[in-house]
């Protein structure tokens, strides 16, 4: 199973009533125990690298694609690459020619009328490039700028925010947090169903490392389909090297402790991959 578009991993888990799993790759071993991870669970899996993982690569976005999408090329359950929380617009714009099937752009640090706007062209840039394009409405805490709290989103002003910018994807504030190490949010069911109900596209819920198990699977019950996760790797990948390293401080060959630390990935990955692509009840 190569690798596919995102748009087509998103259609096939909303027409199915249940949810994908999008898992933030920063490193190489990122996006090998993910797809490793997935091969486990037996289900697709978006691999997303962000901005500030660009940044992280000095500002080269091709390198990590690069890498990606040969993983996901080598996989054998359908795997697409996605770019994530784009707010430079010469970022957004390196998409297709990385061989990206999907963007997520990020205007919602601005003013609703700047937001639509801003949005819009993105999207009209993206559609006529072939990426499926996700924004984002309201705000979801635990960053700074464009992510600090503010109000959850509204289900009136979703839906006329997605007829205003053709996007194909709707990120909603529900009462998920970004860079949570503790799975303590408190999502908003009933907020959900009513965005569901109004908004005609998926909907992505952001933060998601911090929602717990069964709040997180109540959330896809809801009406949540692209499901996004990164620290909750992080945490599993950290610990496994830090407890490899404190073992013995003599090791200096890194493949002692990445390897831990990737299967720690693998294993997580393949739980909450398979965890939300469950059919709903």
């Amino acid at each position: 199973m190569p690798l596919v578009p995102t748009a087509q991993l998103v259609a096939a888990a909303k027409e199915a009533g249940h949810g994908v799993a999008a898992f933030n790759v920063i490193t190489l071993e990122h996006a090998e125990g993910i797809v490793a991870g997935a091969e486990q669970a037996g289900v697709g899996v978006i691999l997303q690298i962000s901005e500030n993982a660009v940044k992280f690569h000095g500002g080269l976005l091709r390198p990590i694609a690069a890498g990606s999408l040969e993983i996901a090329r080598a996989a054998t359950v359908d795997v697409s690459v996605h770019l994530d929380h784009v707010e430079d617009e010469g970022l957004l714009h390196q998409t297709a020619d990385a061989g990206l099937s999907s963007v997520m752009f990020d205007a919602s640090h601005l003013e609703y009328e700047d937001n639509v706007a801003a949005t819009r062209a993105a999207a009209d840039w993206g559609h006529a490039n072939g990426l499926f394009v996700e924004a984002e409405l309201g705000k979801v805490g635990g960053k700074d700028g464009a992510h600090a709290p503010g109000v959850r989103t509204d289900p009136g002003e979703a839906a006329a925010y997605v007829e205003a910018t053709g996007v194909d994807a709707l990120a909603v504030a529900v009462g998920s947090s970004h860079a949570m190490v503790e799975r303590t949010a408190a999502l908003d069911l009933d907020l959900i169903r009513e965005i569901a109900a109004a908004v005609p596209v998926p909907l992505v819920l952001h933060g998601s490392s911090g929602v717990a198990d069964d709040n997180l699977r109540a959330a896809v019950e809801a009406g949540i389909v692209k499901v996004n996760i990164g620290t909750i790797l992080n945490v599993a990948f950290t610990g496994a090297v830090r407890e490899v390293l404190d073992s013995d401080p003599k090791i200096v060959d890194p493949r002692k402790y990445v390897r831990p630390g990737r299967e720690q990935i693998a294993a997580v990955a393949a739980r909450l991959a398979g965890l939300v692509s469950g059919p709903r009840t």
